[in-house]
């Protein structure tokens, strides 16, 4: 499984310490860190933003200029895909007239919000090698079983007879180890490390580290040391473990 690790991360010694030989996750608008995440990273993908533009309650914003922001950044051999525009609380129909809009020749990355229907996610999984699964509404990942259980629901309608799934499925906002321990993700992202570096209070103890850039090894390495099944793990199931409890 791709972990990728979401910016803004400041200072940028710490979005260095982040990237350098990992995968970022780079949100349209904060354009002077791709710079950054495009000459440390093994990999990086686009974020259109809408999760940020739907919580500000902006309007949204003017699309084509962010198709040409991926258009330049989709032919640098680090990035390997943007994520389609979607309309956070919107309708199918709104979001399946952004996809449409898509440049086709750009490697874009359908949206499917867990409170939309199985049966757009089955059509998307028959346009896309890769579907990115979005948490809304009582499926928001901030709790995290509602989701995981949403999927356990419907990933079956995109999967073979042994239960993998047959795209590539990205979850947006799903580092949680509760989620990728269930949920047979090809890659996740999350702003976990931008987020709660700078939180001093969390930070305190004997052991607590010393500097921003030692916090960053700490979360960076929690949120990459959990095990991603290759078919989705029931609720009442235990999520795999790295290692074999009979060894």
């Amino acid at each position: 499984m791709i972990h990728y690790h979401g910016g803004p991360i400041t200072p940028e010694t710490c979005a260095l310490r982040a990237w350098q030989g990992r995968h970022a996750f780079i949100r349209w608008g904060h354009h002077a860190q791709v710079e950054l995440a495009a000459s440390v990273c093994q990999s990086f993908a686009l974020d259109n933003g809408a999760f940020s533009v739907w919580r500000r309650g902006d309007p949204p914003p003017h699309w084509p200029d962010y198709y040409d922001w991926c258009a330049h950044w989709l032919s640098h051999p680090a990035c390997d895909w943007a994520v389609i525009p979607d309309v956070i609380g919107g309708t199918e129909a709104e979001n399946d007239a952004l996809v449409d809009e898509w440049p086709t020749h750009l490697a874009g990355v359908p949206v499917w919000h867990l409170d939309e229907s199985p049966e757009r996610l089955v059509r998307l999984a028959d346009r896309f090698p890769r579907v990115a699964l979005g948490s809304a509404a009582e499926f928001d990942v901030k709790r995290p079983m509602a989701a995981v259980a949403r999927l356990a629901a419907v990933l079956p309608h995109i999967s073979d007879d042994a239960g993998r799934p047959l795209v590539k499925l990205h979850g947006l906002r799903m580092l949680n180890p509760a989620v990728i321990t269930r949920v047979p993700l090809a890659s996740g992202d999350s702003t976990n490390v931008g987020r709660n570096i700078g939180i001093d209070k969390a930070w305190r103890g004997s052991y607590a580290p010393a500097t921003k850039e030692a916090r960053v090894d700490v979360l960076v390495q929690l949120m990459e040391s959990h095990p991603t099944p290759d078919r989705m793990v029931p609720l009442e199931q235990p999520p795999p473990t790295l290692f074999d409890d009979e060894s």
